[in-house]
C-alpha cells in the first residue's frame, strides 16, 4: 500500500508542438503566407515608387489668376447675410401654436 497522493501524476503528456494540419489546410496555410510575403514585396514596391516622385513643381504667381479684393469682400458679405438671416431664424418664435396649451 503506497501513498499516491504525494506521487505527481502525469496525464497529459504532449509530445511535439508541430501542428499537424491536413493536406488541403497545410496548402491554405502555406498559401497564406505567400500572399503576405507577396502584399509586403508590392506595397515596399509602391511605396518607393510614391517617395520618388514627391518632387512638387514649382509655381509662379504670375501664372496664377490674382483674387480681386472686391471679390472676396462680396463673398465674405454673402456669408455675412446668411449667418444673419440664420441667427434671426434661430431667435424667432415658433408661429405654430401648441394645441394642447
Amino acid at each position: 500500500m503506497g501513498m499516491k497522493f504525494l506521487k505527481k501524476k502525469r496525464d497529459f503528456i504532449k509530445e511535439d508542438m508541430d501542428i499537424k494540419p491536413s493536406l488541403y489546410w497545410r496548402y491554405i496555410l502555406y498559401m497564406t503566407f505567400v500572399l503576405i510575403i507577396i502584399s509586403c514585396i508590392f506595397g515596399a514596391y509602391l511605396f518607393m515608387k510614391v517617395n520618388k516622385k514627391l518632387d512638387l513643381p514649382n509655381i509662379n504667381l504670375s501664372e496664377q489668376g490674382i483674387v480681386k479684393k472686391e471679390r472676396i469682400n462680396k463673398v465674405l458679405e454673402y456669408f455675412k447675410e446668411r449667418e444673419d438671416k440664420s441667427i434671426e431664424i434661430l431667435n424667432s418664435p415658433s408661429p405654430i401654436v401648441d394645441p394642447s396649451l
